[in-house]
C-alpha cells in the first residue's frame, strides 16, 4: 500500500497554517502519511478555491477540512480514507 499523502494548502506568513502543518507533524510518524505543502499565493485558481479558509487539508487528494486540524477528527477521517482503499 502506497504511503497516505495529506497536502496542506498554505500561504505564506499563515499562523494558523504553521499550526495546522506542526499539529500534523507531530502525529506523522504515529499515523504513518507524508505531508506536502502547497502555498496558494499568485496561483488564481487556488487563492479563488480556497483563498479565506487556509490552511486547507485534502488526505490523498479528498479534501478534509480547512482552518484548524483537529487531531481525532482528522485520525478518524484518515481510518475511514483507509478502509476505503
Amino acid at each position: 500500500m502506497s504511503q497516505t499523502v495529506i497536502t496542506v494548502f498554505s500561504r505564506h506568513g499563515c499562523h494558523l497554517c504553521d499550526v495546522a502543518v506542526e499539529t500534523l507533524e507531530s502525529m506523522k510518524s504515529e499515523l504513518d502519511y507524508s505531508i506536502e505543502i502547497t502555498y496558494i499565493d499568485g496561483n488564481a485558481e487556488l487563492e479563488k478555491l480556497y483563498g479565506e479558509q487556509v490552511p486547507v487539508t485534502h488526505i490523498d487528494g479528498e479534501h478534509h477540512d480547512f482552518w484548524r486540524v483537529d487531531p481525532e477528527r482528522f485520525r478518524a477521517c484518515l481510518e475511514t480514507h483507509r478502509q476505503r482503499q
